[in-house]
């Protein structure tokens, strides 16, 4: 979306109101993130799901992230106008007012918390938690540690313990399992897009990466990726020996997966390249999805 925006600014054309309002939210971004939540609901309504939880999930989910979203931008606006990948947010652009923003993003999360809440008082709570998390915690504590990472991942897991939640109304051994390894995932898929956008990041006086004595960063942050990549495959097998009911081909398959996500780690590790960090990088948006879609048909 920020692409497209800024294609349209060079190129002289006029950026529409939606324009901004699907930049304040991340709309692409909050999809992705909804469809995990979706995933994860399918998978524990094993093919008997209510079509009105279904929608009123996904809506919800998408409304609540994109509150979310909005409120972190608001709170890092001056920060954005510091980087080359966020100059152009509609803020820091200066062609939206914080209070409009403000009023977006407390519109969506209300209109997203009544619609979970439809579902079951428990998805309502654990979608405010996510945005609280996300907004007032994660979003400041990443100028000042690294820990930000761990405490963002939380937030950032939640969607598919919400999908879980939607469908059985309590937490599970299912939704706990799902939330482990999309919590573990994202250590990896962050690292490598902030590997990435070092600069970027430093310039605006984000501590998002563990860094050596001399502000490079730790060469070690490969292998650092391979572990959480690995500590997956614990959480998979225990889930399956406590009964979670899955074929174990597609337990294999699982672990096959992971061990090539945690070798794009390594890959990083040998050789701390911006081509390794953007292999290891879409190697994660291609591995949650077929994890989950593993879980599915498992």
């Amino acid at each position: 979306m920020s692409k497209a925006i800024t294609k349209k600014i060079e190129a002289g054309k006029q950026i529409t109101k939606m324009d901004d309002i699907l930049l304040l939210a991340k709309f692409r971004l909050s999809l992705t993130v909804v469809i995990s939540s979706v995933l994860a609901y399918f998978i524990a309504a094993a093919g008997h799901f209510s079509i009105i939880n279904f929608g009123l999930l996904f809506i919800g989910g998408l409304a609540i992230t994109g509150a979310a979203n909005g409120i972190n931008q608001v709170l890092e606006k001056e920060f954005d106008a510091l980087m080359e990948r966020t100059k152009n947010r509609p803020l820091p652009a200066k062609r939206m007012k914080s209070s409009e923003a403000m009023l977006i993003s407390g519109l969506l999360l209300v209109f997203g918390i009544i619609l979970l809440g439809l579902i079951n008082p428990l998805a309502a709570f654990l979608g405010m938690s996510s945005f609280i998390l996300y907004g007032f915690v994660y979003t400041p504590l990443k100028r000042y540690s690294t820990l930000s990472v761990a405490i963002g991942a939380i937030p950032g897991a939640l969607p598919v313990l919400i999908g879980v939640v939607a469908h059985e109304g309590t937490i599970t051994m299912l939704g706990l399992t799902l939330f482990m390894i999309q919590f573990l995932w994202q250590f990896p898929h962050f690292w490598a897009i902030s590997f990435l956008s070092f600069d970027d990041y430093d310039n605006a006086g984000y501590k998002l990466l563990p860094k050596n004595s001399d502000g490079t960063i730790d060469k070690n942050l490969g292998a650092y990726a391979a572990l959480y990549s690995l500590l997956i495959i614990p959480t998979m097998i225990w889930s399956y020996m406590a009964g979670l009911d899955i074929h174990i081909i597609a337990l294999g398959l699982l672990i096959i997966t992971t061990l090539l996500y945690a070798w794009l780690g390594m890959k990083l590790q040998f050789k701390p390249n911006r081509k390794n960090a953007l292999k290891l990088m879409f190697g994660s948006f291609f591995y949650l999805p077929i994890v989950l879609i593993l879980y599915l048909i498992g």
